[in-house]
């Protein structure tokens, strides 16, 4: 009956630490963003998608004409500034 050899399972153990550590940088990588620019872009999107979402709120439960004006107008401009920084679509050839 064959035993544990101890310099083995320390192997096996240290190889699979390696490759947990491995996996969490590559999901740790996968969710965060590359570099400064790309994290200010996604802090963008989310603080407008959130503005999107309260004004849309917002809007089901306004009763003064006033209001629901001018947070419909404040929709437009969320949508417009989207489109901005999205930029220019590239045509697609086809």
């Amino acid at each position: 009956m064959a035993g544990w050899d101890g310099d083995d399972l320390a192997g096996s153990m240290e190889e699979a630490l390696e490759r947990q550590q491995e996996a969490a940088e590559a999901r740790r990588a996968r969710r965060e963003p590359s570099s400064s620019d790309e994290r200010e872009r996604k802090a963008r999107e989310e603080s407008a998608r959130l503005s999107r979402v309260r004004l849309e709120e917002q809007l089901a439960r306004v009763t003064s004409p006033a209001h629901r004006a001018m947070l419909e107008r404040a929709l437009r401009a969320l949508e417009i500034q989207a489109k901005s920084d999205a930029g220019p679509e590239t045509p697609r050839e086809g």
